[in-house]
């Protein structure tokens, strides 16, 4: 493939989320949202079709005391109970210098949402990241087994010291969107809970703002388009890992 091909195929961008998604929407740029099963579907479509790197987007939760909601997060290295993943770091700096006041921290990946204090103390203790999501993981190891740059961006929702209710642990539909139904339910059954999932919604209100506000620095190719690049014993332009 000559260089001019390979920067014609997307940035994939992985989200949970249906609004991480949107937000993460534009040009250069195919996203791919919702259940595990239905990313681990898509981006396989994705890399099979061609693309010329991987990023998770959107929001997380803190780990540590300064992770406070809104704070922005460029991975340096995404820990699951595998292994550790390391972002590719040319792409990495310059999401850095893209986005102001990002911070340059480890991510913690949990197949399930880590809903108390304690919880979070502990995947602190024993990853050292700073922050955890659901989707940072299964973007990287793709990105690993197919030879591919890999960088995550995300930004804090729920702080280290802030439990989830109930309602807010509802799994998302297949397509990331909220079960409101399931939702309401919930409320129904524990009326207790309004308070802690109004404060919940405000985080997540200062997160999407802030992912919003962030995009716009980002640019069309998620800052890869202006990172370095090598040639190959053939004479292509390939991104350097």
């Amino acid at each position: 493939m000559t260089a001019s091909a390979a920067a014609m195929q997307p940035i994939a961008v992985v989200t949970g989320l249906a609004f991480e998604a949107r937000v993460a929407a534009g040009l250069g740029v195919v996203t791919i949202c919702g259940s595990a099963a239905r990313i681990a579907e898509q981006l396989a479509n994705v890399v099979a079709r061609g693309c010329r790197g991987i990023v998770s987007f959107g929001i997380a939760g803190g780990l540590s005391p300064d992770m406070r909601p809104g704070v922005c997060i460029v991975g340096r290295s995404v820990v699951t109970d595998t292994g550790r993943h390391s972002a590719h770091p040319e792409w990495s700096q310059r999401l850095l210098q893209l986005v102001p006041g990002a911070l340059h921290a480890d991510i913690a990946h949990s197949p399930v949402p880590i809903s108390t204090a304690g919880h979070k103390l502990e995947l602190a203790r024993v990853t050292g990241a700073a922050i955890v999501d659901m989707e940072s993981g299964l973007a990287a190891r793709v990105a690993s087994e197919n030879r591919l740059p890999f960088a995550a961006l995300r930004v804090v929702a729920d702080p280290h010291d802030r439990a989830l209710p109930p309602a807010a642990q509802i799994p998302l539909r297949h397509d990331g969107t909220p079960n409101m139904m399931a939702v309401m339910f919930s409320v129904m059954a524990q009326p207790g809970q309004i308070g802690s999932l109004i404060r919940v919604g405000r985080d997540t209100g200062r997160a999407r703002a802030a992912l919003t506000y962030n995009r716009k620095f980002i640019g069309s190719g998620f800052g890869f388009d202006e990172i370095a690049v090598i040639a190959d014993e053939s004479g292509e332009a390939t991104p350097r890992f």
